[in-house]
């Protein structure tokens, strides 16, 4: 019988897991929530561009188009690339548009039965137990947004691909009296703007907000932790790949499973990630004046690039700081009073506005955790808060058999990063190789729950931001598929070359 493969999301990391499952001669069935491919992508506004120069940020086998000539791409450019690479590959015959998971649901196999499992899915290879006769396999509930139907469909492969930046937002919870249920502000119109955020989606917001508004109607960002925000992608003129993207900056970190002479080389560099640290940051410093507006991030560059939280700034975006139409707050807490926001208490000084926009995130885990009708996966993929979401490669949860999650865990080059796990994906659902015992694949997770902890700025480890070991991460990757993961033609050009998506072309298992 044809093995069935369900795809959720047709985001970047579906349009991905679609076009390698359906070149493994899989004919998969992806849902898709909205009428159009994109992901979060439409959901941004227009001055929002990506947060890598255009050449990382590519498929391995689809350049950029000519016409696109921006060194960072505008959202609407980026989504008329996607919709160009699903012309080309014929993806979207594959996609069911308007229908949202509601629920998908493992049955066939008991609970009782996988917990003697030695092996993920009974077998260690990508269907499992559906192998054997009457073995499990997935339930999905859709909902059809067109005419509000209730379908179900079978599987026995899920790829999940929702990723953690949309669906369910992140927004704070107040005491009684102090919510928005009290401001008498307007939430969606109005001329005096607060936004809430310290990320890339709250100054994106800020500086249009500034540019339709000017200093008339200031835009106040308020904002818990202050990130290192980067106004180019050269400092002091050496390309970001040769300070973040090569093996030799990777040689400066403890990776997790590292070798005893890995290990001694890190300790040895490590005053050299200091140096580069500081070379970053004064350049950062010397283009944009922080410290005049209080605005020195209190983690350092890259513990804030190794948990994903670095952000390219929209251009001239201090000069709408400097000229008053951005103004910025810090506050550990705020409530809402009826003219605005009472900041960290001060009753007596409130902020006074008439919109207020949340840019505070998504629950991406609860989001995660709730698409699975079985409380044991939805405590399996939970984890603990104290660690990271327990996925082997960042994919496979070692008790979740014939699943995967792509777009979960992040890194500086997500696209680039999710092609490299859809391609191992594919070479896993065409047997070329099977996971290892399950206690394997645990104590696997722990080693980068570790590193994470150590590594990650602001204790963000949850975002399981691989962005400090990319490359490390797909050479793992390539040793299970069984390819040479030196990529390059030489060693001084393996050690020092910044790699990207062009490097895995053609990814195949030696003979």
């Amino acid at each position: 019988m044809e093995k069935r493969v369900a795809i959720i999301g047709a985001g970047i990391s579906g349009l991905l897991a679609c076009k390698y499952t359906a070149s493994n001669g899989y004919n998969p069935i992806v849902f898709e929530a909205q009428d159009k491919i994109g992901g979060l992508w439409n959901q941004t506004i227009e001055t929002t561009r990506l947060q890598n120069v255009k050449e990382v940020f590519q498929f391995s086998d689809f350049p950029w188009p000519p016409s696109v000539g921006d060194m960072f791409p505008r959202s609407s450019q980026l989504v008329g690339y996607l919709q160009s690479y699903a012309d080309n590959f014929e993806l979207l015959p594959y996609i069911k548009f308007n229908s949202k998971v509601v629920s998908i649901d493992y049955v066939g196999v008991s609970d009782d039965e996988m917990l003697t499992w030695d092996l993920w899915g009974g077998g260690g290879d990508a269907f499992g137990s559906s192998a054997s006769n009457g073995g499990g396999k997935w339930i999905l509930k859709v909902f059809d947004t067109t005419d509000e139907s209730l379908k179900e469909y079978e599987a026995e492969f899920v790829i999940v691909c929702i990723g953690r930046f949309s669906g369910l937002p992140n927004i704070p919870e107040f005491p009684p009296e102090s919510g928005p249920e009290i401001f008498s502000g307007k939430l969606i119109k109005g001329k005096r703007i607060a936004v809430i955020g310290s990320g890339k989606s709250a100054v994106d917001i800020a500086f249009e907000c500034a540019n339709a508004n000017g200093n008339k109607n200031p835009c106040t960002v308020i904002q818990r932790t202050i990130h290192w925000m980067l106004p180019d992608a050269q400092p002091w003129g050496v390309n970001f790949g040769y300070l973040c993207f090569n093996r030799f900056s990777e040689l400066m970190v403890h990776k997790p499973g590292e070798g005893l002479f890995s290990s001694i080389f890190a300790t040895l560099l490590s005053p050299l990630r200091w140096v580069v640290t500081k070379f970053v940051e004064s350049h950062i410093r010397r283009k944009l004046p922080l410290k005049k507006y209080d605005m020195i991030p209190k983690e350092s560059f890259v513990q804030e690039a190794s948990s994903c939280q670095i952000f390219f700034l929209p251009e001239k975006f201090y000069d709408k700081v400097e000229d008053k139409s951005i103004i910025f707050k810090k506050s550990n807490q705020f409530t809402f009073c009826k003219e605005g926001l009472i900041l960290n208490g001060e009753e007596n000084n409130p902020v006074k506005v008439d919109i207020v926009i949340f840019a505070t995130g998504y629950k991406g885990d609860e989001k995660l955790k709730n698409i699975f009708s079985s409380p044991t996966f939805q405590t399996y993929i939970e984890g603990s808060p104290t660690s990271t979401i327990p996925l082997y490669r960042q994919m496979i949860h070692p008790r979740i058999p014939q699943l995967a999650i792509i777009g979960y865990s992040e890194s500086l080059a997500n696209l680039y990063t999710f092609e490299m796990r859809c391609k191992w994906l594919s070479f896993f659902l065409d047997g070329a190789f099977n996971l290892p015992r399950i206690k394997l694949m645990e104590k696997d997770i722990q080693e980068w729950d570790k590193y994470m902890k150590k590594y990650s700025g602001n204790g963000k480890f949850r975002r399981a931001c691989i962005g400090g070991v990319h490359i490390w991460y797909n050479d793992q990757l390539c040793r299970d598929i069984g390819c040479n993961p030196r990529r390059k033609k030489g060693v001084f050009e393996d050690l020092f070359q910044p790699y990207g998506s062009a490097d895995y072309a053609g990814l195949a298992p030696q003979l």
